[in-house]
């Protein structure tokens, strides 16, 4: 399951039936989990933790030093979870010692070509990144959220679970649960209503995060007045709630 072309350094760990194609490099410090396929010309550097079932495609960067100017080879970590699809030429780094020291990311992730996942970024699960999308250091992306192609995250942004970037947006604000936003700067332009559904979330319960929309982007009202008028709502429906949550504990505050 090895190419004899490969290199394996010694303090390298592979799991039960991991494959490494012709001219791929697995570093020290490198642990790889049980079922993963690693293709042709692929560099994966350590410290780094991959999980089991992960496809990484020819010339991909796994677990390289990141491109903080701060950075001085500290012993910063990656910690991939399981069932990944990482395609052509997408680049992963490392985490800084500025942050947690690790870059993370979880399971059943697509990221497609030239897609970028910067340091000490958190990536959820069930995760799109669509060709070239990109996000910057100390970015956080919830539970299936998707990023349109050449779309970008600004670092330390936030984006909530089952929201959608449309292609070519440049997201500076944090971007709430089951929100799509376009544009550069994004803003804001309906719920993820399609998104919604393909997950089973029940009728009212999309209707409640349309209403709650509604409230956060049509009516004039501040931030802290709609976190008021959701209240009811947010009672009812947990998807309304996670976007309050969301919304309270802003940061940069939301996209608007």
């Amino acid at each position: 399951m090895i190419h004899p072309t490969a290199i394996i350094e010694s303090g390298a760990k592979l799991g039960n039936n991991v494959s490494v194609g012709p001219y791929s490099y697995i570093g020290d410090n490198v642990v790889i989990g049980d079922d993963c396929i690693i293709e042709s010309h692929v560099v994966v550097k350590g410290p780094s933790t991959i999980g089991s079932g992960n496809h990484i495609f020819q010339f991909a960067s796994v677990g390289e030093a990141c491109q903080d100017k701060k950075y001085n080879n500290e012993p910063t970590t990656l910690i991939i979870g399981d069932n990944n699809i990482i395609r052509e030429c997408a680049t992963i780094h490392r985490g800084t010692i500025q942050d947690q020291g690790v870059t993370k990311i979880g399971s059943n992730n697509l990221f497609m070509a030239y897609t970028h996942v910067a340091h000490d970024a958190v990536i959820g699960d069930n995760v799109i990144f669509a060709n070239n999308a990109s996000v910057a250091g100390h970015v956080h992306i919830g539970d299936w959220v998707i990023l349109a192609g050449n779309s970008g995250i600004h670092q330390f942004c936030k984006v909530g679970a089952h929201a959608f970037v449309g292609m070519y947006s440049g997201v500076n604000k944090d971007v709430p649960p089951f929100v799509t936003t376009i544009g550069t700067p994004a803003g804001p332009v309906a719920i993820n209503t399609e998104g919604m559904k393909r997950r089973g979330f029940e009728s009212d319960e999309v209707m409640a995060t349309r209403r709650a929309y509604k409230t956060l982007y049509r009516k004039s009202l501040g931030v802290d007045e709609a976190l008021v008028a959701l209240a009811d709502d947010a009672a009812k429906y947990p998807a309304v709630q996670l976007m309050v949550d969301f919304v309270k504990n802003s940061e940069r505050g939301i996209v608007r």
